[in-house]
């Protein structure tokens, strides 16, 4: 791992940085800045506004280096230094053409906490079409992320969904969905803690390293802090420490797993080497040293976790996962450990909920669009041409347009027919008395970054952004949870 991926790896982790607070992306040859981090540099000077473009970075009163054409993460690279430290910047304004119209502004780097991507909540009143209401909690973690170290403090993923778990249970949630898609894993021992959560007491994983050695590593804490109905949303991007906890909580059939057919098949731990002693300026080594397998024996690498409920998506695909990547190592199967089913096991109606859900999803025009999509990438992944005739690629793009014009036109009509109330629920409002009702409704879109491969090349300009459709996902989930919810309190009502 060079400087800049070791830096990226340790914000990840800690959920912090010293910079200006700056979302950015590559554009025509510009950086562009795509989004504010809310009380960082950047975003309390009031100078700057997304969609101004970066085209020279000065450190101090040293000169300016050009950044046109320069790759995003060179430009990342200036942009971070000592706390303290000045950094000038050049800027494009937004929508202007005339590329001598440049504004200088000048930044002191600060810490900049990215409580984005922290794990966040929502309550959600769904209205049933009997016209009954259900109290549901979402719950969206980004990553396993993990910046404890010897003395406990810094950030924590399993601390902090412990302390929504809490304020959700005080809101008397009737089912929860912990959404993981696109959470490419983290800290093993955060994947651990958290399944803890929800089960009581148990083998969570086993890890083998190089000599066979095989060490069980369980929860040890003995009581669940959340027990009821529970889906974990996943895709193809739901990868390592995603997967132990996916995987642990369909063992103990403790939740339903819903969404791509399986997930990444990333069954490896790593463990960073430093190359310098006092800093990440040398890099380091990114080192992979045991293999992770299920308390059932078998390992999450290349076969990921199935799906219980399988939701068409565009990113379920073989381009997608481990198997696609260079020289990756077998799968393989290690002796299971016994589990303690007792007050973890769930009924959880599978084959009922399966068909149920079907008959949703092929009514549901969102899904249709996505299946739309799907044939459309098949067609051009296997066609692997594209037309240099001008007027054919006009006719291409207008076709594409008028299909991303009815699928909008469709989610608008979705949300409009939507009456279900979201309030939001972040670590800043645990605590507080009154929730704020979110301007938004099921069928909000919600794009999610992803790594380049061959599905993103057979995309249009823009395209990639409809990979990450939340809507039809997200009503489904919650649909398949409301009737989990249904048959298990029918069950209970049959057993007394």
């Amino acid at each position: 791992m060079g400087h800049s991926n070791l830096e990226s790896f340790e914000i990840d982790m800690r959920l912090s940085l010293v910079g200006i607070g700056a979302d950015m992306r590559s554009e025509d040859g510009y950086v562009e800045i795509q989004r504010l981090v809310p009380g960082g540099p950047a975003a309390r000077s009031g100078k700057i506004s997304a969609g101004d473009r970066i085209v020279a970075v000065a450190q101090e009163e040293n000169p300016f280096v050009d950044t046109s054409n320069m790759a995003l993460d060179k430009v990342t690279e200036l942009m971070r230094g000592k706390k303290g430290t000045v950094v000038r910047l050049q800027l494009l304004p937004a929508g202007a053409t005339d590329p001598s119209k440049r504004r200088l502004v000048t930044l002191v780097r600060d810490t900049v906490k990215l409580t984005d991507e922290e794990a966040k909540a929502e309550i959600i009143d769904k209205f049933l079409p009997e016209g009954s209401v259900r109290h549901l909690g979402w719950i969206t973690l980004p990553s396993f992320y993990d910046d404890t170290g010897i003395f406990g403090i810094g950030k924590s993923a399993s601390r902090d969904v412990a302390a929504l778990l809490k304020r959700l249970n005080r809101e008397k949630v009737q089912g929860l969905v912990v959404d993981l898609r696109s959470n490419g894993g983290g800290s093993l021992d955060e994947a651990v803690k958290m399944t803890g959560l929800f089960i009581n007491q148990g083998p969570v994983v086993q890890v083998q390293d190089p000599d066979g050695n095989i060490d069980v590593l369980r929860d040890h804490k003995g009581k669940a802090l959340y027990t009821g109905p529970m889906v974990v949303l996943v895709d193809k991007l739901t990868a390592s420490a995603s997967e132990i906890f996916a995987a642990a909580m369909q063992d103990y059939s403790r939740a339903l797993i819903v969404g791509d057919s399986s997930t990444f098949g990333k069954g490896t731990v790593q463990t960073i080497l430093r190359l310098g002693r006092t800093s990440s300026a040398d890099g380091a080594l990114d080192l992979t040293v045991q293999k992770f397998y299920r308390v059932t024996g078998g390992s999450t690498q290349l076969r990921g976790v199935n799906s219980d409920v399988k939701l068409p998506s565009i990113t379920d695909r073989a381009e997608y996962g481990e198997s696609a990547l260079n020289y990756p190592l077998a799968y393989d199967e290690i002796e299971s450990v016994p589990i303690d089913l007792t007050g973890n096991r769930k009924a959880l109606f599978k084959d009922e909920l399966r068909r149920r859900s079907a008959v949703r999803v092929r009514h549901d025009p969102g899904f249709r669009d996505i299946a739309e999509d799907v044939q459309r990438l098949n067609e051009r992944l296997k066609n692997n041409r594209l037309s240099l005739n001008e007027a054919t690629r006009r006719a291409e793009r207008a076709k594409d347009i008028m299909q991303r014009e009815k699928e909008e036109t469709e989610r608008r009509n979705a949300e409009q027919a939507d009456r279900s109330k979201i309030y939001e629920l972040t670590l800043a409002h645990v605590n507080k008395r009154q929730l704020p009702l979110l301007e938004k409704t099921l069928a909000t879109t919600n794009p999610a970054p992803r790594s380049y491969n061959p599905v993103d090349a057979a995309l249009d300009e823009g395209e990639e952004n409809d990979l990450a459709e939340n809507g039809p996902a997200k009503r489904e989930a919650l649909n398949i949870l409301s009737d989990l919810i249904a048959f298990s309190e029918s069950s209970r009502a049959v057993g007394q």
